[in-house]
């Protein structure tokens, strides 16, 4: 037993280390490296939205009826990886998008299939995954982590990785390694049957039907427009922060050398208030705490603006740690409410239009509307604007959103 959790440990590390190798550093890179717009900048993290519109579904269909889980699994590491190897020989914009866009349609799929592989290797050693998962996937986090603070303190010829294309390099040994170890997991099972449903219900369509009631319309719009706000800082954050080191004042600050490692204190802090959500959930209830996301969400903006790396130090890092209530007060909170109010036929699908809401339109839409912001307002000022975005859904959620809190079901739920 301890064997598989060990191997599912090393694919949950691997695999958000690939991630972790440029999602926090590449907008730096793009920005002071290759001189792209924050509107280009945006689109690279719009691409992201992109793919989790469709191609989780279409893998999942795959892994389902033709190849097993874990084998697409390590095809899907494979090709991306190659795509991350000629993204980082591209400097002009339309080659290097077209790389990055590819690379990320079936990186993204893998998040799903690697929990399908871990689920897998649970059940086949009679472990309860609601137990034995969490603790696994923990480890992802590590690797997100580890991976930023490997970017941040390597250096290629005397400069940061996280200031060059060979962050993208460093994703695509990852990926190549994790390919191979995919090859090796348990087999997942798949069904060859045929089977009499629409496209509708193969793609999990069916549940855009829960638009009909009112309340979990207006919910899914929320999930959008608070959606938006997900990459913001993943673009931007490096960068800005970076950006101080062209003042004298600031050029020699830890926090301008490391800013990557800053920014990871934001992956800290989002593992730690996962064990604060089901006291929070009982005791104030889902719309509260989807409220105290959303001004989680003020903050993380405002004190970005208010923030310097010598005298606003303190804001800064306040930032970084109010990012973990911020982004999952909002997604398992947001998960759980979906998990509540539908029927079980198509509870699963109902995630997945909850996911399509806020990684996908949200993340599209965000990024690129980002871009604009900064394009226009420039810094310090973008972060004010976000974050009277991020208050103006708080107020508008609060008056129009109708909830009403009942503890005895959420606990059940969050247990």
């Amino acid at each position: 037993m301890g064997g598989i959790k060990f191997r599912l440990i090393v694919m949950n590390f691997l695999q958000y280390a690939v991630w972790g190798s440029w999602l926090i550093s590449l907008g730096a890179y793009l920005g002071s490296g290759l001189h792209f717009s924050g509107l280009q900048i945006g689109s690279f993290f719009a691409t992201m939205g992109i793919a989790s519109l469709f191609m989780p579904a279409v893998m999942g269909i795959i892994a389902d009826r033709w190849i097993p889980a874990q084998k697409l699994l390590g095809i899907c590491h494979l090709l991306s990886g190659a795509l991350l190897v000629a993204a980082a020989a591209q400097t002009a914009y339309g080659p290097l998008y077209a790389c990055m866009l590819l690379s990320v349609m079936f990186y993204m799929p893998t998040i799903a299939l690697s929990n399908s592989v871990a689920y897998n290797a649970l059940d086949q050693a009679h472990l309860e995954a609601v137990k034995h998962f969490p603790p696994i996937r923990v480890w992802g986090t590590v690797g997100f982590i580890a991976a930023m603070w490997f970017v941040d303190l390597m250096r290629i010829g005397g400069v940061p990785v996280k200031q060059t294309c060979w962050q993208l390099y460093v994703a695509a040994l990852l990926s190549a390694v994790l390919a191979v170890y995919s090859f090796t997991l348990p087999a997942c099972p798949v069904s060859r049957a045929q089977q009499r449903q629409s496209w509708i219900d193969t793609l999990g369509l069916r549940a855009f039907a829960l638009f009909k009631q009112k309340r979990m319309a207006i919910f899914f719009v929320f999930s959008m427009l608070l959606g938006a706000a997900l990459q913001i800082t993943n673009a931007f954050g490096d960068s800005y922060i970076q950006s101080f080191g062209s003042m004298p004042r600031y050029a020699d600050s830890l926090i301008v050398r490391h800013s990557v490692i800053l920014l990871s204190l934001s992956q800290m802090s989002e593992t730690l208030c996962i064990l604060l959500i089901p006291f929070f959930l009982r005791r104030f209830g889902i719309k509260r705490v989807m409220l105290i996301s959303m001004l989680a969400w003020v903050l993380r903006f405002g004190f970005f603006g208010i923030g310097n790396p010598g005298s606003g130090a303190a804001f800064l890092i306040l930032s970084m740690v109010v990012y973990g209530v911020a982004f999952d007060f909002f997604n398992i909170s947001g998960s759980l409410f979906v998990e509540q109010e539908t029927g079980r036929e198509i509870r699963s699908s109902a995630q997945g239009v909850f996911m399509i809401m806020t990684n996908g339109f949200g993340a599209f839409f965000g990024s690129y509307a980002a871009g604009a912001v900064v394009d226009a307002f420039g810094w310090p000022d973008s972060w004010y604007v976000f974050a009277g975005y991020a208050l103006t859904i708080a107020v508008v959620f609060a008056l129009v959103f109708r909830y009403k809190h009942d503890p005895a079901r959420i606990g059940a739920v969050s247990h």
